[in-house]
């Protein structure tokens, strides 16, 4: 098994498996040139990073994790925020989403992050049992149980 972290070099496989994410969610859109765009200008940054995986050390990418990385007032140092986690459908069960979630949480423990924070959807429960036993839990910030909302602000459903 091989992660490891993508640069520039890598942004046609990252752009490839993100391309497989949207598609696997059953969605039209971001079109792949605008993935590319993205994906080019966040990988320059120093706040997101993407991680990609493979079956062994010469294996093609089959997996992508994607990071971010933000201040918080409350901890005085960085969030990690897992954003994405893709496995290839062909390769799932061999272990990539696991190695792609435990390197997140050594970078994020790298850069010195306080947390570690995701979502995914609750009927979602291979993703919910590989969380949960890396020790993810829906109370990390305490007894009370938050809900993750957001709202729309681009007019799309």
């Amino acid at each position: 098994m091989r992660v490891w972290r993508a640069g520039l070099s890598d942004a046609g496989s990252v752009v490839q498996l993100l391309g497989e994410f949207r598609d696997h969610l059953g969605y039209e859109w971001p079109a792949d040139e605008s993935i590319l765009a993205s994906v080019n200008q966040l990988i320059e940054g120093e706040d997101t990073e993407y991680w990609l995986a493979g079956t062994d050390a010469g294996a093609t990418a089959a997996g992508v994790c994607q990071l971010r990385f933000r201040l918080s007032v409350w901890t005085g140092v960085d969030d990690c925020w897992l954003e994405d986690l893709f496995v290839r459908a062909s390769e799932r069960g061999t272990g990539l989403g696991r190695a792609l979630v435990v390197a997140a949480m050594d970078r994020a423990r790298e850069r010195g992050c306080a947390r570690i924070e995701l979502d995914t959807e609750e009927a979602n429960r291979p993703a919910v049992a590989l969380y949960e036993s890396l020790g993810f839990s829906d109370t990390s910030k305490g007894p009370s149980r938050g809900l993750f909302m957001g709202a729309r602000l681009d007019g799309r459903a």
